[in-house]
């Protein structure tokens, strides 16, 4: 009987079964949510964007289909707090749900700022499903050039 050489391009058995595994696995396992670092964050929230340049910071948070009624924005010793509540759209009685991947409930997101803010002149903007608040930051919290002096 000849021997022959394994060939990488024929199918392996034992690799096929591990991968059948791992998606059985991943079938049954809990649905992955965003980790949240805030302390009164809940795990089901709109996420969050915090950006920075040299003057401010802009903290970007997806809200879709909410008003601006329905959002309350705080800034309060160095935490800027983003509250409100999703509520589901109106549904007659005879709709049925048959997925349903939207989150809806009460949310609070906590971003803390490293630097001084300038909370007299936050402001905050609402367009197409997405909330912009820009935070100036204090006159001395912001990067200075130094003139060089020659002699």
């Amino acid at each position: 009987m000849a021997r022959q050489r394994w060939r990488d391009d024929v199918m392996d058995p034992f690799r096929e079964l591990d991968r059948l595994r791992e998606e059985i696995n991943r079938l049954f396992e809990p649905e992955r949510v965003p980790m949240v670092r805030g302390l009164f964050d809940r795990p089901v929230a709109p996420p969050v964007d915090v950006l920075e340049d040299a003057e401010r910071y802009r903290v970007i948070c997806d809200v879709p289909g909410m008003k601006r009624e329905e959002i309350e924005i705080t800034c309060a010793n160095g935490v800027l707090t983003i509250k409100g509540e999703k509520r589901p759209p109106k549904q007659g009685d005879q709709t049925r749900s048959y997925r349903q991947e939207t989150w809806y409930g009460r949310f609070q997101r906590t971003v803390a700022l490293s630097v001084d803010v300038d909370v007299s002149r936050i402001t905050a903007d609402l367009a197409d499903g997405v909330l912009s608040v820009d935070l100036p930051k204090s006159e001395h919290a912001r990067p200075r050039q130094i003139a060089i002096q020659a002699r």
